[in-house]
């Protein structure tokens, strides 16, 4: 990837982020299409965000009464503030973008950056297992089997969405490799599970 392009997916996320904090805070979620169901992700990395959260806003006032050089106070005081919303930025973009289940498919989100959307023709089968991943990378193919991609929440995944064919996936990077098989996690796995599970039977069960 050249300069340019980084640049551009960095601003992209800073412009997305910074929009998920504006939506949370004023209370505008997304809309959803009738009678789909969001599906949170987040609980297993917002306490840790909060720790981050509550150090930076006490490590804010400690450094403007420990250095004595007012200049670097301000500098410091400036950076700490944009880091503290920066931080609660992504933890807004994580919530106003969850997971949907819905009649026109499963949608997969991780922040604002991540949106997979999966009709359910395409999807043969949907499993609950949990795993753990060897790396702290949101997205992640896997060593054995490069057809598989998960979708990681805090090094971890716990539900497979098996696909009917190989399917290219629009990804921030560009279009990847043909995915087989798609993991992710969610907090109420069974549930998403058991919603997902309803729309692939009622669509097995109507008539071609």
């Amino acid at each position: 990837m050249n300069v340019l392009a980084l640049a551009k997916r960095v601003a992209l996320f800073e412009l997305r982020l910074w929009r998920s904090l504006y939506r949370w805070v004023f209370r505008r979620p997304l809309r959803l299409e009738p009678g789909a169901t969001a599906f949170s992700y987040a609980g297993v990395v917002t306490p840790v965000l909060i720790g981050f959260l509550v150090v930076s806003a006490i490590e804010i006032p400690v450094m403007h009464l420990i250095l004595p050089w007012s200049g670097a106070r301000i500098i410091l005081f400036v950076l700490g503030v944009q880091g503290l919303l920066w931080m609660i930025g992504l933890l807004a973009s994580l919530r106003v973008h969850p997971h949907v289940v819905g009649a026109s498919g499963l949608r997969i989100a991780n922040g604002s950056s991540i949106e997979i959307h999966l009709p359910w023709d395409a999807i043969a089968e949907i499993r609950t297992r949990m795993r753990s991943l060897p790396t702290g990378k949101t997205l992640q193919f896997d060593a054995a089997d490069a057809s598989i991609l998960s979708v990681a929440m805090s090094s971890q995944t716990n539900l497979d969405v098996v696909l009917r064919e190989p399917m290219a996936l629009r990804l921030p990077s560009g279009t990847s490799e043909p995915v087989t098989e798609l993991r992710f996690f969610a907090d109420d796995h069974r549930g998403l599970a058991d919603r997902a599970r309803e729309h692939l039977q009622a669509g097995s069960s109507t008539p071609a």
